[in-house]
């Protein structure tokens, strides 16, 4: 669906502020639809990304600092996140033995266990949606978000 009709606005002050404007929604749009499928998982886009980063860490404990660096939305609140997820069971806060200020996050294995099923629901809804692009044409799309943030 064009964005004209999506919003149902017939026209843009130019094709800047139709790619703009395009872009938001679209990623709202994406925001609405992985928050949907996280729902049965009792978890927020958000945790789901603290999750993701926290695996990608192989063990290692990670620090609220470096879990906001990486994170997707940056004004999200790293530390309440990992709160909550702590009280679902599904990541461990403990004190650093070498550093008393420092605390360290790990994920446990019933968060590693959540985050390969909801990632798989992710991954179907994935290729469903952009089953209408090719390979080729999102790499295209993906190389000119990253120029557009240049």
């Amino acid at each position: 669906m064009r964005i004209e009709d999506a919003i149902q606005q017939p026209f843009f002050q130019s094709s800047m502020q139709r790619a703009h404007i395009n872009i938001l929604y679209t990623a709202a749009w994406l925001n609405q639809l992985n928050g949907s499928l996280l729902k049965p998982y009792g978890i927020s886009v958000q945790q789901f990304n603290i999750l993701r980063i926290l695996r990608g860490c192989k063990g290692k404990p990670a620090t609220i600092k470096l879990l906001t660096a990486r994170m997707l939305d940056k004004m999200s609140n790293a530390s309440r996140l990992v709160d909550k997820l702590v009280s679902k069971g599904l990541v461990d806060r403990s004190q650093c033995q070498n550093d008393r200020r420092r605390v360290d996050i790990t994920i446990t294995k019933s968060g590693l266990e959540l985050l390969a099923k909801a990632s798989d629901d992710l991954d179907k809804s994935f290729r469903d949606n952009f089953n209408g692009l090719t390979s080729e044409e999102a790499d295209k799309l993906s190389n000119l978000l990253d120029k557009l943030r240049d």
